[in-house]
């Protein structure tokens, strides 16, 4: 999105990795506790705004966006 904008425009994220996901290697014994970390996840609820932009066309601002969701792992 970045690119798109040309240096003219704001962006806001409104997500953030803050749920950490701990996994136990296979064929370990009960009782030893949480793993070290293995990756971070954001839960996404429908509805929810992902980028904001401002100082930007509306026309770019919409290419911009779709570009980002079309690389986004869910539907937007």
């Amino acid at each position: 999105m970045t690119r798109n904008l040309q240096c003219g425009g704001k962006i806001w994220v409104h997500i953030f990795p803050d749920k950490l996901v701990t996994v136990r290697p296979t064929k370990t014994r009960m009782g030893l506790g949480k793993r070290s970390p293995e990756y971070w996840i954001d839960v996404v609820k429908q509805g929810r705004i992902l980028y904001e932009m401002s100082r930007v066309a509306e026309n770019i601002a919409r290419m911009a966006i779709s570009i980002a969701a079309s690389k986004m792992p869910i539907k937007t």
